[in-house]
């Protein structure tokens, strides 16, 4: 189980991802934009989406550290641009810490599947913190 940092930025994710990269001495990263992602009829994507980060990781000094473009319309205050992903292969792990962090707060995504986690979901806990919990037991390369 490990706890991940999510950076979220405006619009200049790869420009930001490419600085730590070089700062760190990091080799090649992959990066999944919005437009490679599955389409769904109930939800299309804006044209200007298209092109912007979901997902990109880097592993700094053994830490990783999640970067994302946010959603056209989202808002993005400069500050408030971090989150904090629970990431564990256990998933009755996920469900328990979900269930108590969610207790006072507001849940963003109830878990779920999702194309790239078999359980997925979000919320902001009683004290203002973002939180993203995912299942991942190693099989998906990014």
């Amino acid at each position: 189980m490990s706890v991940d940092v999510n950076l979220s930025f405006n619009g200049n994710t790869r420009e930001a991802v490419e600085f730590y990269a070089e700062v760190f001495g990091i080799e090649k990263t992959h990066f999944m934009t919005f437009g490679e992602t599955p389409s769904h009829p109930d939800y299309p994507l804006p044209e200007e989406a298209k092109n912007l980060v979901m997902l990109s990781r880097l592993n700094i000094e053994g830490s990783n550290v999640m970067f994302s473009d946010v959603y056209p319309g989202s808002p993005f205050i400069a500050g408030n641009n971090i989150s904090l992903s629970l990431v564990n292969a256990d998933m009755d792990g996920i469900k328990a810490a979900f269930d108590k962090l969610k207790v006072g707060g507001t849940v963003v995504m109830e878990l779920q599947e999702t194309f790239w986690s078999k359980l997925y979901g979000g919320l902001i806990d009683k004290f203002g913190i973002t939180w993203q919990f995912s299942y991942d037991d190693g099989s998906k390369n990014m």
